[in-house]
């Protein structure tokens, strides 16, 4: 090869650089102008889907809203309605025999705000889960997903979830109230506060019980309808029957003429009659329907007046006489002491007659 040609091929290739430096493009005017286009027809192919989307989302959050507004007031209404029928009768006939207007306050107040609870619950619930579906998000994984997790939460919660629904169902039925005086099996007392959860009772020693409204498995209320008091006189065999009724039949008249007790007492006052008898006494059972929570007091006026009455009519009851004793004269304190015994000097013909022989002794041997 000539030296011409070798230069010329040194020539023509290129020379190593230590190194080098990337290129920069610059972007130019018209690929600015593609980009706008391109977004341009997103939009324009897009806007009618996220328009109808937007308006869909809304739509169902102006229904809710309004749907949510529309029954709280009814319920308010409703609520408003039950106080106002307990105040029209509320110091009438008719109102003594329903429970007072303060009870009947509180129960509207927590009836009214659990249902509006539930109402908006049910109500927001319903429009989030129809919003999440307006974008196509699959919800049966969110669907599953909380009812594994209420699954979870209402076992770990179970007696929190049953002490609730307890209190709402005796609200709504309406077991009790404040100011009733309640048997719960494991407290009893006077109520003094009634949540959903738990329940205050104030006991006959002025101890606060709280009572969890799901452990209660039996009410015995008190302070509904009408109490009995039943008074039991126990009197002498010996006494005439026809004089101890006419005596407690005078008793029962009187006392259901005079006040306060002609309020209390809803029936006459009976002498139902004999409870018992035995060797030496009888029971004779009187009772009357009182109103709730006055049986105990009507119990002590009439054991006051029973005992009264008794004594004015020379009327023994067992247990000591209700009537002054007959005085009877002194007794000789002699009379019970013996008169001295014969026997009792050892020297007398009596006490010798009466000693036992002793034996003799053995004989002497004869010589």
């Amino acid at each position: 090869m000539s030296l011409p040609a070798v230069l010329l091929a040194a020539g023509s290739s290129p020379s190593p650089t230590p190194s080098e430096s990337p290129t920069v493009t610059v972007p130019t005017l018209q690929d600015a102008q593609e980009s706008a286009t391109n977004a341009a027809s997103w939009v324009e192919q897009n806007w009618s889907t996220w328009l109808a989307i937007g308006l869909r989302v809304l739509l169902i959050l102006v229904i809710a809203g309004i749907l949510r507004v529309v029954v709280r007031r009814a319920i308010t209404k409703l609520i408003d309605r039950m106080n106002r029928t307990v105040q029209a009768v509320d110091g009438t006939a008719l109102g003594g025999l329903l429970v007072n207007a303060e009870r009947r306050r509180q129960r509207s107040q927590a009836i009214g705000s659990v249902l509006r609870s539930v109402a908006s619950f049910l109500i927001l619930g319903t429009a989030g889960l129809m919003v999440l579906g307006t974008f196509e998000i699959n919800l049966a994984p969110l669907l599953a997903s909380a009812g594994v997790a209420g699954v979870a939460i209402g076992f770990g919660a179970r007696n929190l979830v049953t002490d609730f629904l307890s209190g709402v169902f005796m609200i709504l039925e309406d077991q009790y109230g404040v100011g009733d005086q309640i048997d719960a099996g494991v407290a009893t007392g006077e109520v003094i506060e009634v949540g959903l959860r738990v329940t205050k009772l104030r006991g006959d020693n002025g101890e606060i019980w709280y009572v969890r409204n799901g452990e209660v498995k039996r009410i015995g209320n008190l302070s509904q309808g009408w109490a009995t008091a039943g008074v039991d006189v126990t009197v002498k065999a010996s006494e005439d029957l026809d004089r101890v009724k006419a005596t407690l039949d005078e008793v029962a008249d009187k006392m259901g003429k005079e006040e306060p007790w002609n309020e209390l007492l809803w029936s006459p006052i009976e002498v139902l009659g004999l409870d018992s008898v035995l060797l030496d006494s009888m029971v004779v059972r009187v009772s009357a329907k009182t109103m709730p929570g006055k049986a105990l007091a009507v119990e002590r006026e009439l054991r006051w007046r029973i005992k009264r009455a008794f004594d004015a009519a020379d009327i023994r009851i067992v247990g000591g006489a209700t009537a002054p004793a007959e005085e009877t004269p002194d007794a000789d304190p002699t009379a019970a002491v013996a008169p001295p015994s014969v026997y009792s000097n050892s020297a007398s013909p009596q006490a010798q007659a009466a000693t036992p022989i002793t034996p003799a002794g053995p004989a002497a041997p004869m010589k």
